[in-house]
């Protein structure tokens, strides 16, 4: 057990002394346990632990400095800190995977359920799922070539997929590539196209079908 303690007498010529711990007692110590680089100082806080030497009398081994123990010991803490954050914070990064991937495949889920009750095409279904793929696919490109510093695909790009049915594979994407997923602007705009993505399909299940919605795109055109 480590104990703790002043320095009450030093002969420095002998190379010995004394230390008086936090109970009163007097213990004694050498040089060749004293731990820092260079020699005691009377009155300095030491921490050691107890032994004997080869005749069996108590003495003072492992003698630091308080000082060095102590900023070490706060040293330690902070990593354990740091590791505690992250490990929360990758926690909390694989349970949004899970619930993204979720998300996503309970979106598939749904219209394959709407074209088997006659509600949705299938060909919409189709549609979804090679959008989702495709635009997969192109993130997955466009970290690639940020790494190596070839071409980029332009953002506006990614957001158009996206828009077009492709919102799915962005955020798995975003997710377990983790790319595009730290830029709030980006973020936003992406968001910005799942809104649209879904007005568009609540619109044709509404009824307004594919060749309303031609009508209805060439009228404002």
């Amino acid at each position: 057990m480590r104990q703790q303690g002043h320095i009450k007498k030093w002969q420095d010529d002998k190379g010995f002394g004394f230390i008086d711990t936090e109970q009163g007692d007097s213990v004694f110590f050498h040089i060749n346990e004293f731990k820092a680089r260079r020699r005691p100082e009377l009155g300095e806080q030491v921490v050691f632990t107890l032994g004997q030497d080869s005749q069996g009398r108590m003495q003072a081994k492992d003698v630091q400095e308080l000082s060095f123990v102590q900023q070490k010991m706060a040293q330690k803490n902070q990593q354990i800190r740091h590791r505690n954050v992250k490990r929360s914070h990758q926690a909390e990064f694989e349970a949004g995977q899970k619930k993204r991937l979720f998300l996503g495949v309970g979106f598939y889920g749904v219209l394959i359920l709407l074209a088997a009750m006659n509600k949705l095409s299938w060909l919409v279904v189709g549609w979804y799922v090679a959008l989702g793929l495709i635009t997969y696919m192109m993130y997955a490109k466009d970290k690639a070539a940020a790494q190596s510093g070839d071409w980029r695909t332009p953002e506006s790009t990614l957001h158009l997929l996206s828009a077009l049915g492709g919102w799915v594979g962005a955020m798995v994407a975003q997710t377990y590539l983790r790319h595009k997923s730290q830029k709030p602007e980006f973020r936003m705009a992406y968001y910005l196209t799942v809104v649209i993505n879904m007005a568009g399909l609540l619109f044709l299940l509404a009824g307004g079908g594919l060749e309303t919605l031609k009508e209805l795109l060439d009228s404002l055109i």
